[in-house]
């Protein structure tokens, strides 16, 4: 069982309007594949007072401060795709597993439990639409029987068979859940370079994808600049991915993700802070985890709960100093709270020098170092 949310720190500030977040990308500059390696992709560096910087993944070590808590998510990314056909007309399907319909249950706990004993909220696709009570037929064998039709493409389904969990289906006959905007199919390789290489406990429909940029060597390197390393867990769903319908940013609301906090990474926190290091959020679940169970005073005690939380301008960070995150969709919550990090206008025109200099954009795409400046 998880704790709720405590209260945010979002400072009271006029409406605003979600078209303020947009901006003109080409869509050839839309990474459709990894860098050839991990650290080969590019870093757009913006820190306060100086013109932005362009480097390496590589070169990170050289922004390192002796003290600095460098903090990463290590939820592991479920192959959440199933394809299959319908049973009655043979039509072609394709569901997204995104979680159990059980309030509190996260995906990583009811992947693990017998097929048939839950119902499962699914993205479904299909020719001709879903029907209440159709059966698929998907790979592997696995029949699912559609409960409810929903709005925006989201189905109610069952599955059905014995002996065996929705896990063990995922990893036999599952295939990795790449963003609609890689317009490809997946491969074997994505199943490996869309995983961090720190990844742990299975719960993610999407990865965190600044992780991504890391290898065991460049974790080593920051060590060896006097980083400390620690892990929480944000297991990834529609809370982060859902584009921002609302016309007011402030009318968003977030679907609850689960996270975690290690007592080890708490203690890990409470240290670096009370020696005056920086705490180092590679990525925006890495933002919002630390965020959401961090005090007024920035304590942070460790545990689990379900977090809605929105982070736009105006939101007073507790906790995180720095951060490395990808570029990310137009109007997006991840834009939106990296403009609450750096400012709105600030992010939009390091975005227009990202494009202007051929940045490559989104999950496989380049990333950005910021170190904190005024609060918007």
């Amino acid at each position: 069982m998880v704790a709720p949310l405590a209260a945010d720190a979002l400072c009271l500030l006029p409406p605003m309007d979600t078209q303020a977040f947009s901006f003109e990308l080409p869509a050839s500059q839309i990474a459709q594949h990894p860098p050839r390696c991990r650290e080969e992709a590019r870093l757009c560096c913006i820190r306060p007072g100086q013109p932005p910087l362009h480097r390496r993944i590589s070169s990170l070590p050289e922004y390192v401060r002796p003290g600095d808590l460098w903090v990463f998510n290590n939820t592991k990314v479920v192959k959440a795709r199933l394809l299959g056909r319908k049973l009655k007309t043979g039509g072609r399907v394709e569901l997204l597993v995104v979680a159990p319909t059980q309030e509190g249950l996260a995906l990583g706990e009811g992947l693990l439990q017998p097929l048939g004993s839950l119902a499962w909220r699914c993205l479904g696709r299909a020719g001709k639409g879903f029907k209440p009570g159709e059966v698929l037929v998907l790979d592997g064998g696995v029949r699912a029987e559609v409960l409810s039709r929903e709005e925006e493409g989201f189905l109610t389904v069952r599955f059905e068979g014995a002996g065996a969990t929705l896990a063990q289906v995922l990893e036999a006959s599952g295939h990795t859940p790449l963003p609609p905007y890689i317009d490809r199919a997946a491969t074997e390789e994505d199943a490996r370079r869309y995983q961090t290489v720190f990844a742990k406990a299975e719960g993610s429909i999407a990865a965190p994808t600044a992780g991504l940029h890391f290898t065991p060597a460049l974790m080593e390197a920051l060590r060896a600049r006097g980083a400390r390393l620690a892990f929480v867990r944000l297991d990834v769903g529609l809370g982060t991915f859902l584009p921002v319908r609302a016309a007011r940013v402030e009318e968003h609301r977030m679907h609850e993700e689960s996270c975690w906090v290690p007592e080890e990474t708490a203690q890990a926190l409470s240290e670096a802070r009370a020696a005056g290091g920086r705490v180092v959020a590679v990525g925006t679940t890495v933002v919002r985890c630390l965020e959401s169970f961090a005090d007024e005073a920035g304590h942070v005690e460790a545990g689990c709960r379900r977090t809605d939380m929105f982070i736009f301008p105006g939101y007073r960070f507790r906790l995180v100093q720095a951060m490395l995150t990808n570029f990310h969709l137009p109007g997006s919550t991840l834009l939106m709270l990296v403009a609450a990090f750096l400012g709105r206008e600030e992010t939009l025109a390091a975005y227009r020098e990202a494009v202007a200099e051929g940045y490559r954009f989104y999950s496989f795409g380049d990333a950005m170092w910021l170190e904190k400046g005024r609060v918007p």
